[in-house]
């Protein structure tokens, strides 16, 4: 990043604390932060260890300093400033997680649109919430836009703050589905002086795997008999006399799917929740970033301030508002908006911001300021002289 980006971007960063007042994490004296200046040159230089004390008033500290980018810690210490972790103390920390656009299966950064990414990141959000609301029953969520490529969510319910990183990696395994035990989705239970195996239905991934058995079987019977047979033979492990088995015990009983009874039909049926049980952990994970989680002094982004590769919001979300939240428009810091730049770019550029397309060719171009500092944080342009 050449002088003139970097103490355009800097001063303009600036500008935007002046006018905002920073909301501090729970805990926020407890917390290690750290920040990383527009330092000069292609490198960057992380300050850390640094409490609340140390910086002093927050909005003035980053309306003086106009960090590239700003964190603080998961953690809470005695002696957040002190200099080395050994010295800090540890008390507890958040258990947070980070989905990244650019990690998710099936996205190739160089060919998806970075909207689509985002969109696609949103979808691996909303499967990661349902895992933190529906099967751990976590009460204390925050859920952040990290500014960049995906969101964050921050964990502080009291039950989790003092779980070291072996436990957190039992929640990462689970939320992703890694050595999943299926025989642990079944239990068994007594009937009538008989016990049978059944799927665990009221939560967690029998349910799941329950919810996809339910659906697959009601296809199943809107199908004519052939049809059946062959959409059964698409699954792996389940041949014509498999299938044709699976057929007559839904045939037989009827009420057996709905109560989650895999013995019913022999192993037939049993093989074909197996399969479906591959198919929905394939479906349902949430690709989440395993060091974010099992990290237990893990520093994060400050909610509210900007991302010094994007130059958008870190932004918190009101977990009722998910669905209608736009990153690309709702990201978009209002400092930004209402004026014209001119940058210099060396290639062909498409950006969707602020619900509008602008497009730049190589050289120099007059663009909304919000395009022109996504750009210019990007390295994709430089700040050209204004005339």
């Amino acid at each position: 990043m050449d002088d003139r980006t970097r103490e355009y971007l800097s001063g303009r960063f600036g500008d935007y604390y002046r006018r905002i007042s920073l909301s501090p994490p729970p805990d926020a004296h407890l917390r290690e932060w750290g920040h990383i200046p527009w330092t000069p040159g292609t490198g960057t230089t992380m300050v850390r260890h640094q409490s609340l004390y140390d910086l002093g008033d927050l909005d003035t500290f980053f309306a003086d300093n106009a960090p590239r980018h700003a964190y603080f810690s998961a953690a809470r210490y005695d002696d957040p400033g002190a200099s080395t972790m050994s010295r800090k103390d540890w008390r507890s920390a958040d258990l947070v997680f980070d989905l990244d656009a650019d990690h998710l299966p099936g996205i190739d950064p160089a060919t998806t649109d970075f909207g689509e990414m985002l969109a696609a990141c949103k979808d691996a959000l909303k499967r990661l919430l349902a895992f933190l609301e529906d099967d751990f029953a976590f009460e204390d969520l925050t859920v952040v836009f990290s500014g960049a490529r995906g969101y964050h969510v921050h964990v502080r319910d009291e039950s989790i703050r003092e779980l070291d990183g072996e436990a957190r990696r039992e929640v990462v395994d689970y939320v992703r589905a890694i050595d999943l035990d299926a025989e642990g989705m079944i239990r068994t239970v007594s009937d009538r002086g008989t016990t049978k195996r059944v799927l665990r239905t009221e939560g967690g991934w029998g349910a799941r795997v329950h919810e996809a058995l339910v659906e697959y079987a009601d296809d199943l019977r809107d199908m004519d008999g052939e049809a059946a047979r062959e959409r059964l033979m698409e699954l792996d492990g389940i041949g014509e006399g498999r299938a044709e088995t699976i057929l007559g015990a839904f045939e037989r009983n009827p009420d057996a799917v709905r109560e989650g009874n895999v013995e019913a039909g022999g192993p037939g049926v049993r093989r074909l929740v197996s399969a479906l049980a591959g198919r929905v952990t394939a479906s349902d994970t949430a690709p989440i970033d395993e060091p974010v989680t099992t990290d237990t002094r893990r520093l994060i982004r400050f909610p509210g301030t900007l991302h010094g590769g994007s130059g958008l919001v870190v932004t918190p979300i009101d977990r009722d508002e998910l669905d209608a939240f736009d990153p690309l428009r709702d990201a978009v810091a209002d400092r930004f908006v209402g004026r014209d730049i001119r940058i210099e770019c060396d290639a062909e550029r498409t950006v969707e911001l602020n619900g509008k397309r602008v497009s730049v060719e190589p050289g120099t171009n007059t663009v909304p300021e919000y395009a022109g500092v996504f750009l210019m944080a990007r390295g994709e342009a430089r700040k050209a002289p204004e005339r």
